[in-house]
């Protein structure tokens, strides 16, 4: 179906490394530095840039590469069409998602895995950017972003609308209050995810709507890092909804509405847009048709 050199090519790439790309592959060193030399002696074009370390393709060698992930795409792709005409659906589904989604996303993964038993799921937790880039690639099936981030060569289907909440330790001044305005959550000492994710974006932005820019006294990239920090006592956060909805609000700390303004973002699967579509996307596609609908 695809010669196995350039499946060396995509690992080498993606590992940036020769040694670990030939231990992905299971073979050594030399056999991978053989095989990409063999692809350059059949194009007759450099691929790589030579030195004492890997790095980086030529011109040339990004385009072969593009050209082998779309080959490698459309072989599983195939064995994906032949399993499902004789067992259904199997396979690997990769799904890239924003870390702030990782609880919510299990409303589209369990009844996938119910209908599609034969597929083994990977969920990974990733930035926006390293989503599209895991699509672009064909490392990654589908991701759950939030849906500002589609661009041209991506389909984007509504999942859920999201709000956030402040949570607070329980004994804070803000014990009585059922709601709290965005300009209070500014002056209180933050826990917030890191400025390069879209999370973090998305909420210095409606800072910034009402003149603020948030200072947190601390960043953490993980969703359960921040519940623990505000269970601890000292740092409040500010949190999607839909994280508390599925694992509940954790002993001594309380969440408040967040008001003036009101602000939902709208999360969703992005895949690449391209036909025919793999199997493995088609079905992930109807599933989040069913949980959007």
């Amino acid at each position: 179906m695809i010669a196995r050199k350039y499946l060396y090519l995509i690992a080498l790439a993606r590992e940036r490394h020769f040694g670990r790309a030939a231990e992905a592959c299971h073979v050594s060193a030399s056999t991978l530095s053989a095989a990409i030399r063999d692809i350059e002696h059949e194009l007759g074009v450099t691929i790589v840039e030579r030195g004492q370390q890997f790095s980086g393709l030529t011109l040339e060698g990004e385009r072969v590469l593009e050209c082998a992930r779309q080959m490698a795409a459309r072989a599983e792709g195939l064995h994906q069409e032949l399993a499902q005409l004789q067992d259904g659906l199997s396979g690997r589904l990769r799904l890239g998602v924003i870390p702030t989604a990782l609880t919510a996303v299990a409303a589209l993964t369990a009844p996938f895995a119910r209908r599609h038993p034969h597929v083994d799921i990977e969920v990974l937790s990733m930035s926006t950017q390293q989503i599209i880039a895991g699509l672009r690639s064909f490392e990654l099936h589908g991701g759950i972003t939030y849906l500002e981030a589609a661009a041209a060569d991506l389909s984007a289907t509504p999942l859920w609308c999201e709000n956030h909440v402040l949570i607070t330790p329980a004994d804070s001044p803000l014990e009585r209050r059922e709601w709290v305005t965005w300009q209070e959550a500014a002056q209180l000492p933050l826990c917030l995810l890191p400025p390069n994710m879209h999370n973090r974006q998305t909420i210095d932005n409606v800072f910034a709507t009402i003149g603020h820019k948030p200072r947190p006294t601390l960043e953490t990239d993980s969703i359960v890092s921040i519940l623990a920090h505000v269970g601890a006592g000292h740092w409040s956060s500010i949190v999607p909804r839909a994280v508390l909805e599925l694992i509940g609000v954790p002993n001594g700390v309380r969440a408040y509405d967040l008001r003036e303004p009101v602000v939902e973002w709208a999360t969703g699967l992005l895949l690449l847009n391209r036909q025919p579509r793999s199997p493995m996307a088609e079905a992930l596609l109807a599933e989040a048709l069913r949980l959007g609908g």
